[in-house]
This record gives C-alpha cells, structure tokens and sequence, in this order.
C-alpha cells in the first residue's frame, strides 16, 4: 500500500470522464461507498465553473477518517496553463492521501485528449499507473446534435476503455443499440461497452492497464485566470461572491455563501426545481440542515450532507437569467 511507503510511486490512477450530466460524480460517490476499507482512495477533481461544488459534495459524504481524499480544481480545464494548477493540486493531494489508488474527473467540457497528454509525461509515468479510462455516456444524447457535433463528447469516446451506458432505466429500446454502434465508429476497437444506473459501477471496473491511444495536439482558448480563483477568495462584506465562465459553447455562474446565511429549504428547493439550465449543482446550509443538490434534465435530487463550510451553487447553461442573484437572496431565511 502507498500509505506506508515515504515516496509516491507507481500509484493506479483512472480518468472518469463524461458529458455535462452523465452522472460522473454519482458515480465516483458508488465507487467510494465500495471502495476496500483498508484504502487509501485521492480524488481530483476539475470544474468548469470557478466556484467548485463537487469537493463540498463528496466530502459531505465521505471523510479523510474514511480513507477519502479530495481536492478540487475549478475555473479552468486541467490541461490549461500548462497543466500547472492541477500539477500542483495533484502533487499536494498525493502527498498527503499516500494513496492506494487515484479517480481524476475532469469536467464535462474539458479536453480529455490533453488531460492524457499531461499523464503521458515522463515525470507522471514514475508517479502515477494509469489504468483504465471510464467513459459515462447517457445514450439518449446521442440524438441529440449538440452533443454528437461536439469535439469534447467524442473525444471522450474515443479515448475510454470502457464506456458505461448510464441511466439504463431511462432509456427507450433503441438507445442500448445506438450507443454500441456509435462507440464502434468513435472509439478504440477493443472499447468495452457497458451499462448500469444511478453510476453504479463496480470497483472491479477500474482495473487493468489502459490501451495507448494517439493524442493530438488540440489547443483552445479560455479566459485569462489572472486573478485569484473566487473558491479561495475572500468572502466580502456582503456575505457573497458570484462568478462567471465562459466556453465551449456554455456559461457558467455561481456563487459562495458566507456560512451565516441561512437559506429556507422549500423556498430553495422551489427555486432549483424550476430552473432551465443545463446542469446545476449546489450545497446549502438551510434552517432544516445542510443538503447537496443535483439538477439535470431528468430532474432535481435532494440528499442530505454530514456537514459544508460554506453554502455554494453553480449552474452551467447556454443562456443565464440575470435575475438569478435576487431568486437566490430571497431564499434566505429572515
């Protein structure tokens, strides 16, 4: 086990990836609800947005007492500015877990062909053994032109070693038999196609060696990242701060609550249930308890954290209200 060794080598490491809402930190929380007790498990996780919901999501559930390790990486894509904040992200989170094993989950509209590349570095090939990359795919997107037209989306398939059919129990007929033969066009000949709900994939999954693919150089643009993240800022007078993203054809914008503010579940729950975005995620302090949300196409789920420092939501959409601010502050308890 890497938690008793004094230098970090060698560690199994898998690339969860998958679209906007295809269930991928559903299922990294299955994977670490069955992870073997006596490991050491790190998760790095990347956001779109700049405010970071997902690290509040996973470890109100889950505790470094419970051999889970979590840091996050929000506002940019991993491989952007030479991969230097996740390098550092990820060196400070292997020195501390000593993992027994490491999930890296990109965001959904990340560039997964120079995520790999960054692995695929000498330095990384003494640390790290990648082993498989999963690939979450809900079929039903697969008519729909905004996803199979978009670059990310098919790199995604095209790079995994297996690609989990997620939300099985929502699908009509046909769309098992879309996805096989859509991997079969773009992705690798020997791609495993597999398929569950709820993220439910066993911890067997992630082993073997993952199959070398070709990666390309693909450069993108995304706004400057200058000024200090709004995750780490400061939290102002006013008790929040709000943030923007842009790119890929999507926007994000979010906000973090100073934990003094007080929000009204019904009235929050009402509010998050009615939104017309793409994807939202949130964790809030309310005057019932501290609950993490989840709002995708299929609807809204509600589930109750241990604990969150901080109340905090993000959403990612093609077009945002910008009466969004004033829904959300009415929601505060009085």
């Amino acid at each position: 086990m890497n938690s008793g060794r004094s230098h970090i080598r060698a560690v199994p490491t898998n690339i969860i990836t998958g679209f906007l809402g295809a269930g991928k930190t559903s299922a990294i929380l299955h994977l670490m609800r069955h992870k073997p007790a006596h490991e050491r498990w790190a998760v790095l996780v990347n956001e779109f947005g700049e405010i970071g919901v997902d690290g509040s999501l996973f470890q109100g559930q889950h505790s470094e007492g419970q051999g889970v390790f979590i840091r996050e990486v929000p506002g940019r894509c991993m491989c952007c500015a030479a991969g230097l904040p996740m390098q550092i992200a990820l060196n400070q989170l292997l020195a501390k877990a000593k993992p027994d094993r490491l999930l890296i989950e990109p965001t959904g509209l990340g560039h997964p062909q120079e995520v790999l590349q960054v692995f695929s570095t000498k330095y990384y090939q003494a640390l790290l053994s990648m082993q498989k990359t999963l690939t979450l795919v809900d079929a039903r997107k697969l008519s729909d032109s905004r996803y199979t037209s978009h670059d990310t989306f098919n790199q995604q398939i095209a790079i995994a070693d297996t690609i989990i059919g997620n939300k099985l129990d929502l699908y009509q007929d046909e769309d098992k038999a879309k996805l096989i033969a859509y991997v079969k066009q773009q992705g690798q000949p020997h791609a495993q196609v597999l398929f569950t709900q709820h993220g439910e994939i066993a911890v067997s999954q992630l082993q073997g060696a993952t199959t070398d693919y070709p990666i390309q150089s693909h450069h993108h643009q995304h706004q400057s990242q200058e000024m200090p993240m709004a995750s780490d800022a400061p939290m102002p007078a006013c008790g929040f701060i709000k943030a923007m993203n842009e790119g890929e054809g999507f926007r994000s914008v979010g906000w973090r609550f100073s934990p003094d503010k007080v929000f009204h579940r019904q009235k929050l729950f009402s509010l998050l249930a009615g939104l017309r975005v793409e994807r939202m995620k949130a964790v809030f302090i309310t005057n019932a308890g501290v609950f993490g949300y989840n709002l995708t196409a299929d609807g809204l789920t509600e589930i109750v954290l241990d604990k969150c420092l901080e109340s905090r939501i993000e959403m990612i959409a093609d077009n945002l209200d910008d009466s969004l601010e004033a829904q959300l502050l009415a929601c505060l308890v009085a």
